[in-house]
């Protein structure tokens, strides 16, 4: 079993609707959808280019999956993510677009938003002691060679290369796109997500997604509001 502390609207919400439609997995209940037709896109190559994503449900990582530490069990996972959750106000990204990182789209803010960043460096830290050490094959499954200085430190310390100021907040929305399809791909994303590019993104909740083996389907176990104004959702 694997843990992960993901940021994901509400099962109900309607970007959450558009974004498991165009995945093709609910991760609140872990059912395929049937993908939507896309022009210019056969079905099978829409299902090969957000293949990665769905494993994952739509998300945007905070805490990367992780084992539990030895000694450490869910129920005290779960109620140190209560506390925490009623210590932290909700707030919004003032602006979340379609943006390409690297060979991937996701949804992204259009700007710094300094309390997400807060928000983020918290999850690492505060759920740190929870987190078993990376294996020698979890970390070359990361082809440290690729990472900056302080990612590999990050990934040996963190667990996850891209935390504090690696930290870049995006809700996957594709895995790796050849070169020559991501004008194409881009345009679709922006028709598929138009109702959501340009605007504010609410951060009201931090969710619990687990991974009962390897390779996997993750799937939300619990959706904790931020500020404690309910108790917590389970999927």
């Amino acid at each position: 079993m694997r843990y992960a502390l993901y940021f994901t609207p509400s099962a109900s919400d309607p970007l959450t609707l558009a974004a498991q439609r165009w995945l093709g997995r609910n991760a609140f209940t872990g059912a395929r959808l049937e993908q939507p037709a896309v022009s210019g896109f056969e079905a099978e190559a829409l299902a090969g280019l957000t293949a990665d994503p769905r494993r994952y449900g739509f998300h945007a990582t905070l805490k990367a999956p992780f084992s539990l530490a030895e000694g450490r069990s869910e129920a005290e996972l779960i109620a140190e993510i209560g506390r925490f959750v009623s210590e932290i106000d909700p707030f919004e990204i003032p602006e979340v677009v379609v943006g390409r990182l690297g060979s991937f789209f996701a949804l992204v803010p259009g700007d710094q938003c300094d309390p997400l960043q807060a928000f983020a460096g918290e999850v690492v830290r505060r759920f740190e002691r929870f987190r078993a050490p990376l294996s020698s094959a979890d970390i070359a499954r990361r082809k440290p060679d690729e990472l900056t200085t302080d990612e590999r430190r990050n990934l040996v310390q963190w667990g996850y290369p891209y935390v504090f100021d690696e930290f870049r907040f995006h809700m996957t929305l594709t895995g790796r796109v050849p070169a020559d399809r991501r004008d194409a791909v881009e345009g679709v994303l922006h028709n598929q997500f138009a109702e959501f590019h340009g605007k504010a993104l609410p951060v009201s909740g931090l969710a619990l997604f687990r991974e009962p083996s390897r390779s996997a389907d993750f799937t939300v176990h619990s959706l904790f509001p931020l500020g404690g104004a309910a108790n917590r959702k389970t999927a």
